[in-house]
């Protein structure tokens, strides 16, 4: 420990970031212990050349806009795609999933605050009528069609610091869902450090440094620091189903997206959702000098926002889901990059972050104050090759729970819930009573273990006698 830390001590010194051990003197075994694991989490030349290109430039980041044109997506049938072309997808989608080429990858880094839930995101209790937590409904997604296909699936959940503890504990204290334990890998986000408008990494406290997430993209450098793509290549995995933890609806493993994934030989492909309305807060797909890339919501000029097609629907109106394949060889290529030509950028963000002076004392700063560096994961697009769009359903894929109140809010959520609910028993031919909003008059609830499909619905809905009582709570479980 001695040798480690004076040589951290050294490196420190010479990037000019020697404050960081000021008050090394003062500190125990334990504080020291914590100065030295948050320092050795941080690439010095890295962040040398971070500082280089964004402190410079604080302020607004003025994205280059011009020549952006709507991305070419591949459109369900319903709405213009070609059937045949869906079928194959299916098929080659299901051959993968029974060949076990298809790994789950959830981003479940963050705490569930802005729902005024003090406990990871995932551990949140989502369903209508169980109320079960967004991490079981996925277990049991992956179960359902893991036992479906006859194939182990395995499911790579990526924590965070704040939150690892107590994911890993919430899935022993309910034995992992009766998935197999090895089939569940815990891999931890990688951390950034923030730093003021002159480049100088700033103090949490004198043991600890200001760190925070290095954002959803990297989740990618996660996947391959941690061995988890290596563990991948040995089971002969070679795509990664990637989702965001607050979304119940998402189709952990669909085979159809998986056959268009691999069909177009791409190395990433995303899912998106028909804006509802010109402004919506979502990220936008465009294509820019030749490549795919997402446009977010707040970058885009409001002619390009509000522009229409001659038959006056949206000309941009292919919106982010945060559901994405992934080649599992593209991983490793990307998230291992040593070379800026195949590195995810950073983006530097503008924040107030709390720090103590160079006298040690507690700074609450009143504004904007420091640079928080993060990538994002839709950056990957334009270095995929052959990155191919499809389009999903919102009502069948995206409800998530981001607000307490409001829009996507655990309320929403549950309605989103229960309208496809509703859609897989009027498919099945079952007849409700729906009021003006288009829900039933009892809440509906279908677990993924009893049918993780609308066909798979429908062939058990039929093969129920006698049938459920609509008129009243409805559980399948």
């Amino acid at each position: 420990m001695k040798g480690a830390g004076e040589n951290l001590r050294a490196a420190f010194a010479q990037a000019g970031q020697e404050h960081v051990f000021a008050f090394w003197d003062h500190l125990d075994q334990g504080g020291r212990e914590n100065l030295l694991r948050d320092a050795a989490e941080i690439d010095l030349e890295e962040l040398t050349l971070l500082v280089r290109e964004h402190v410079a430039a604080v302020g607004p980041d003025h994205r280059d806009l011009r020549d952006l044109q709507p991305a070419p997506l591949i459109a369900r049938p319903e709405n213009g795609g070609d059937p045949t072309a869906w079928a194959r997808a299916r098929d080659a989608g299901e051959d993968a999933l029974r060949a076990g080429r298809v790994a789950a990858f959830t981003v479940a880094g963050g705490q569930g605050t802005r729902l005024g839930f003090d406990a990871p995101k995932g551990t949140f209790p989502v369903t209508p009528l169980k109320a079960k937590t967004l991490f079981q409904v996925f277990a049991e997604k992956i179960m359902a069609v893991s036992d479906y296909f006859g194939v182990p699936i395995p499911w790579f959940i990526m924590t965070s610091t704040d939150n690892d503890g107590a994911t890993r504990e919430f899935f022993e204290s309910h034995r992992n869902f009766s998935l197999p334990p090895d089939d569940i890998v815990f891999i931890t986000q990688g951390r950034m450090p923030a730093v003021d408008f002159e480049g100088s990494i700033l103090m949490q406290s004198k043991e600890r440094i200001a760190m925070s997430p290095d954002g959803h993209g990297g989740s990618l450098r996660a996947l391959v620091r941690s061995g988890a793509t290596e563990m991948m290549r040995d089971r002969g995995i070679d795509a990664i189903s990637y989702f965001q933890v607050d979304n119940p609806l998402v189709q952990c493993m669909d085979p159809e997206f998986i056959g268009f994934h691999l069909e177009g030989a791409s190395e990433m492909s995303s899912k998106i959702v028909a804006k509802t309305y010109p402004g919506e807060k979502v990220g936008q797909f465009c294509v820019q000098n030749g490549h795919l890339v997402v446009i977010e919501y707040s970058d885009m000029p409001d002619e390009l926002t509000n522009a229409l097609k001659s038959d006056g629907a949206l000309k941009f109106r292919a919106g982010s889901v945060a559901i994405h394949l992934l080649n599992r060889a593209f991983v490793e290529r990307i998230g291992g990059a040593c070379s800026d030509a195949n590195q995810l950028p950073f983006h530097g963000a503008v924040k107030k972050v709390p720090f103590i002076d160079r006298s040690g004392n507690a700074v609450r700063p009143t504004q904007p104050n420091a640079l928080k560096f993060e990538m994002f994961v839709f950056d990957a697009l334009p270095l995929a090759n052959h990155p191919i769009v499809v389009e999903t359903r919102r009502s069948h894929e995206f409800s998530p729970v981001k607000n307490a109140e409001g829009l996507d809010s655990p309320r929403t959520s549950r309605e989103g819930q229960i309208r496809l609910a509703t859609a897989w028993l009027k498919h099945a031919g079952a007849a409700l009573t729906l009021d003006k909003e288009g829900l039933p008059p009892s809440a509906i609830e279908i677990s993924p273990l009893f049918a993780f499909s609308e066909e798979q619905f429908s062939q058990r809905w039929h093969a129920l006698h006698p049938k459920p009582d609509l008129d009243a709570d409805l559980y399948l479980g």
